[in-house]
């Protein structure tokens, strides 16, 4: 058992780092506090005194707060679909003994390695460009029109371009629930009769339920920030302006320093509530 002395030395010891792990978290979350409640314009002005709640109040008043909101929950829940409904099979598909299996693995993982920037402009430019892109030409090639996709169909293409960079990240999680699986339960439903969808159903679903959770627990807290794919390819325009982008909107295009921190706080209360939830799911999983 350890002694009072040795748990002394030890909290001593975690001292510096947790002191400096609750400065790093503390500091910037005062300072978007305290101009959140300043006019602060640096290029007009500079601090113009103290205002009260009126920049919470303008930015959930603006015409673009909800609809950024909604376009951030559009995205969030569309990545979360493909990439778990896609994860798990490419997951299922990956533990089967295949030629190439670890080369195969390495390609489905490499996406994960890409930066938003890279992938948002080769996506932009390489899949999704109505004239030269590879969609245009496979759409010409059968026949149809070609379609302008980060005008026609903006959402769609983020939560796409998005996925993609999620999915590798999804699978291999699932991919190791997969794995610690015991093959004696499967071979004992397929001694029995069980049909593939049932054993599935029964037995690896509710193996993956954890690993599930855990994937959309982690891929929602980056989620909800999501902003490199949107700058690099419609900057907020055909309704993909989240509340992350228009943030930065209020910030660095209005130079309102005050007003970008009021939306700030909003992120983090918005935040909060999706974590509280996911928590409540993730503690019945785990409770199972």
């Amino acid at each position: 058992m350890a002694t009072q002395h040795s748990r002394s030395a030890a909290r001593m010891m975690m001292a510096p780092a947790v002191v400096l792990l609750l400065g790093w978290m503390l500091v910037p979350l005062i300072m978007t506090l305290y101009f959140s409640f300043k006019k602060y314009l640096p290029l007009r002005g500079g601090d113009l005194g103290w205002i009260g709640f009126d920049n919470y109040v303008r930015f959930v008043s603006s015409s673009a707060f909800w609809p950024s909101v909604s376009a951030t929950l559009i995205i969030v829940g569309g990545v979360l679909t493909i990439t778990v409904v896609l994860g798990v099979l490419l997951a299922l598909m990956l533990d089967q003994p295949i030629w190439g299996q670890g080369i195969v693995r390495i390609l489905v993982i490499a996406p994960f390695f890409v930066m938003p920037t890279v992938s948002a402009l080769v996506w932009k430019n390489m899949f999704m460009d109505p004239v030269n892109g590879l969609f245009a030409h496979l759409w010409k090639f059968f026949g149809a029109e070609p379609i302008a996709w980060l005008t026609e169909v903006p959402l769609s293409s983020i939560v796409m371009i998005v996925s993609w960079q999620w999915l590798p990240f999804a699978t291999l999680i699932l991919l190791t629930a997969i794995q610690s699986l015991d093959s004696e339960q499967i071979e004992a439903a397929e001694m029995d009769g069980a049909p593939i969808i049932k054993r599935f159903w029964f037995i690896v679903l509710p193996h993956l339920g954890r690993a599930i959770t855990v994937v959309v627990l982690i891929q929602t807290i980056f989620l909800l920030s999501v902003f490199a794919e949107i700058f690099v390819t419609t900057q907020g325009a055909f309704g993909t302006k989240t509340l992350s982008y228009l943030i930065y909107q209020r910030v660095l295009e209005s130079q309102n320093v005050g007003l970008g921190s009021a939306g700030g706080v909003y992120a983090i209360i918005l935040a909060n509530i999706v974590a509280i939830f996911l928590m409540r799911m993730v503690g019945k999983n785990l409770d199972a």
